[in-house]
């Protein structure tokens, strides 16, 4: 499993970075993301499926990005805590680096919790709990 889950994180970072850079492949979310999913953040919980609902709002998701300076999305480290032969939390600690002309280069470190699902030798995530993106942008200056 911790092989898989570490290709899985691989080709999100990847895909991350393309899409920031404006080259956003709806297929390659199919690939990502199960066929449903639910997400924890202090906003609430939310359930959403894997369909063009997902592909647009992760369009505009990275126009926001973008608009906000958003250069580059690095993971520093992965930990897993198995839940059973199928199934695990993927810690994931990401550094955001952002840059405009009215902003100095910034680095923010942050970490995310993926519940992630290994079927037939493929890792997908089936949810995340973040915590509050908006604030840590602000303490920032980003927003």
């Amino acid at each position: 499993m911790e092989q898989e889950v570490h290709k899985l994180f691989e080709r999100y970072e990847e895909f991350f970075e393309r899409s920031l850079a404006d080259d956003f492949d709806k297929e390659e979310v199919s690939e990502l993301y199960a066929s449903e999913f639910i997400a924890a953040n202090p906003a609430g919980v939310m359930a959403g499926k894997n369909d063009e609902t997902l592909v647009q709002a992760m369009v505009q998701g990275y126009q926001k990005y973008r608009e906000i300076g958003t250069r580059q999305m690095r993971k520093r480290n992965i930990r897993l805590s198995p839940i059973d032969d199928l199934h695990c939390v993927a810690h994931v600690s990401w550094t955001a680096t952002y840059s405009r002309d009215d902003l100095p280069e910034t680095a923010i470190d942050f970490d995310v919790h993926y519940l992630v699902q290994v079927l037939n030798g493929t890792a997908k995530v089936f949810g995340w709990v973040s915590g509050d993106e908006q604030e840590l942008l602000k303490q920032h200056g980003i927003i």
